[in-house]
């Protein structure tokens, strides 16, 4: 039975009283035993903001587990049919590897409310986290927590506009924050991507990004001379009709691109779509429902 000693539990808010609990080494008071816990008996924590862990980090650790067992107790919770994880999923997850049965663990009293901030807490505190998923993570503390920014930034350690940033990220369209997922956008491309006016261009834009290579250096230029085109734009449009404008904007965001619809005094008109690449046609005409390859 190992001991350690000189660990407060957490009352109330956690904030960033709960260093301790993330150092190499956790410290716990007297009264907490470090036991061994049935593997199968255990679940991940509910709020992880963490959806992807490193196979290739995982197998070392599992690796190093094989050889010298788990040094660094993993602490849970006690919960109906058995125990929810508070801190230590990377330690779970490679003992299953290294053919464990078993974890040594520290059992505390938590609520829903410190679970979700320790999840946050641990991720942050070791960078393990995407930037979408940092924010994700702001916006759960937010939503279930009831918490204003200011005070999710008090809890976190962080500015408000650090937090507000990170929220931001929320409102890009799915197709750029799964390229921001993989690591293929980054924060900086991310947040100048936000700065677009026509927002049904992001997508097009994120890619061309990925794909040319474009720095947030060279992303910010383009940006800029996108919207001012699009005032220009917008100015031209003003002439146009609500029944044309809204029927522009609906059918920009079907396909992801601009739309431009043109009406003569006769009732005539044109339709253009615009697109950046033969691969970005293909993707609408897909959208229409045209399939070249069986003409």
């Amino acid at each position: 039975m190992a001991k350690r000693s000189n660990d407060k539990r957490p009352k109330g808010g956690l904030g960033r009283g709960l260093e301790a609990l993330f150092e190499d080494e956790p410290q716990i008071d007297e009264t907490e035993e470090v036991k061994d816990i049935a593997l199968a008996e255990i679940r991940p924590n509910p709020y992880q903001p963490r959806k992807a862990f490193d196979e290739s980090s995982l197998s070392e650790l599992a690796n190093s587990i094989k050889e010298n067992g788990v040094f660094q107790p993993i602490i849970v919770r006690k919960s109906v049919g058995g125990y929810e994880i508070i801190a230590g999923e990377r330690r779970f997850r490679a003992s299953k590897l290294a053919g464990k049965t078993t974890v040594p663990a520290i059992i505390r009293q938590f609520d829903e409310a410190q679970m979700m901030e320790v999840a946050v807490l641990e991720n942050l505190q070791r960078e393990d986290l995407t930037p979408l998923e940092e924010a994700q993570a702001y916006d759960m503390l937010q939503k279930n927590l009831g918490l204003t920014q200011a005070e999710v930034s008090k809890r976190m350690g962080k500015s408000r506009p650090y937090i507000a940033n990170y929220l931001r990220l929320l409102t890009l369209p799915t197709r750029t924050k799964n390229l921001l997922q993989h690591g293929k956008l980054s924060m900086g491309q991310a947040r100048t991507l936000l700065a677009l006016k026509d927002k049904s261009r992001i997508n097009e834009l994120a890619w061309r990004v990925v794909k040319e290579g474009i720095t947030v250096r060279q992303l910010e230029s383009l940006v800029s001379k996108m919207n001012q085109r699009s005032e220009r734009k917008e100015k031209k449009r003003s002439h146009k009709s609500i029944f044309i404008q809204t029927s522009e904007r609906q059918l920009a965001d079907r396909f992801g691109t601009s739309v431009n619809i043109s009406e003569n005094q006769n009732g005539k008109g044109r339709l253009a779509i615009n697109f950046d690449s033969t691969d970005d046609l293909n993707r609408i005409l897909s959208l229409l429902g045209v399939d070249l390859d069986n003409e």
